[in-house]
């Protein structure tokens, strides 16, 4: 009895300890619900036996401890998944470590705030982590990282992403792949230098809110510019009959003069510049297009098409504001799809994705080269946006 206390004792301090130094939910290591269990022998070889569902060895370097790190769907995951940025999204309950966020229900595990119910995720509303079936396993990226000739390197990535529902191409018809956070990006999504991950269905890093707007919350960002319109335009209402009063002597010396003409003046330019910023995004959901889009169309198998998504424009605005007109107003996420996959514009049935065709994969990095020097000319790249 001693001695299972003892060992139960050990593994919950180790625990504690990783969920202290990486900076990740407690919940995660400390609850019961989630079991834990003890591996026999001390060494990496004993350790190395057994392997997580991303092909790494399931062993601690600095831990005399050897444990197995379960997710609550009871999925095996080890310190190389639950611990790391491009692993942090278990495939079969769809649970972010990170963020201890469920993305199928929206329901935040460790204070049970339903998200979708909240305003305040309005803004604070972080870009979705991606699925795990789009990261490099831990064999795939060794193998990528020690082969130095690029037609193999073409060849490992269509053996990973030729599975994936991938349309979306560089603009040099190679692979979209991002070599920073060493996976394939899926349709629509870029890698956000500031944020440092890639984002679905990146818009723009909007500095107002320090975030990045991306499927996640470009629907809130949306009602968060009518908010503020509406805001502003309430402000210059009420505040411009006392403009008038001071306009004509009416009002009697004093401070109320400094505010009522500050508060006017800067009404009205947040309203001016409101105004533009979302009567252009507007168009943009008319048109079922991101600002990353608007400059760059996508490009797909028959060449770029920046209607490539253009659904018409009903479909256009269920795609970010769902189905259910009663919700569109509401910071409530509703909108359409997963953000790894969005329908497309005339897409014929018979049209396989651009990975059945490997000879024109081609790797998209985040170093810039000249193209026709050597061997690496022969790579596509890509700039991370």
């Amino acid at each position: 009895m001693s001695l299972n206390f003892t060992f139960s004792f050990l593994i919950d301090v180790s625990l504690s300890i990783l969920a202290l130094q990486h900076s990740l939910p407690p919940f995660v290591y400390l609850t019961s619900t989630f079991p834990t269990a003890l591996i026999s022998g001390v060494g990496g070889r004993n350790a190395s036996k057994l392997t997580c569902i991303c092909s790494a060895p399931l062993y601690l370097h600095c831990s005399p401890v050897f444990t197995l790190l379960p997710c609550v769907c009871s999925a095996p995951l080890c310190v190389q998944c639950s611990l790391c940025v491009q692993c942090s999204l278990c495939v079969q309950c769809s649970l972010c470590v990170q963020c201890s966020l469920c993305v199928q229900c929206s329901l935040c595990v460790q204070c049970s705030l339903c998200v979708q119910c909240s305003p305040v995720c309005a803004v604070l509303t972080a870009p979705c982590a991606l699925s795990l079936q789009f990261h490099m396993s831990y064999a795939d990226q060794e193998r990528y990282e020690n082969e130095e000739r690029p037609e193999v390197q073409r060849q490992i990535l269509a053996e990973i992403a030729r599975k994936l529902p991938v349309y979306t191409r560089t603009g040099n018809g190679g692979i979209r792949f991002c070599d920073r956070c060493q996976l394939i990006k899926p349709d629509r999504c870029h890698h956000c230098s500031v944020c440092a991950m890639c984002v679905l269905k990146m818009d723009h890093h909007c500095p107002w809110v320090n975030n990045c707007i991306g499927f996640s919350n470009y629907k809130f960002f949306l009602l968060f510019l009518a908010y503020s319109l509406l805001y502003c335009l309430y402000i210059a209402a009420t505040v411009f009959k006392y403009f008038i009063k001071y306009w004509t002597g009416e009002l009697t010396n004093g401070r109320s003069k400094f505010h009522i003409l500050f508060l006017l003046f800067v009404a009205i330019m947040f309203f001016v510049s409101l105004m533009f910023l979302f009567g252009y995004h507007c168009w943009l959901v008319s048109r079922n297009r991101s600002t990353l889009e608007a400059f760059s169309a996508p490009v797909f198998q028959n060449g770029p098409d920046k209607n490539g998504f253009n659904l018409g424009f009903v479909k256009n605005l269920q795609q970010v504001f769902g189905e259910e007109k009663k919700l569109w107003l509401l910071p409530i996420a509703s909108s359409q799809g997963d953000g790894h996959f969005f329908p497309m514009r005339a897409l014929s049935e018979a049209q396989n994705p651009l990975l059945t065709n490997e000879e024109q994969w081609e790797e998209d990095g985040i170093d810039e080269e000249p193209q026709g020097s050597g061997e690496a000319s022969s790579l596509a790249i890509e700039r991370e946006t």
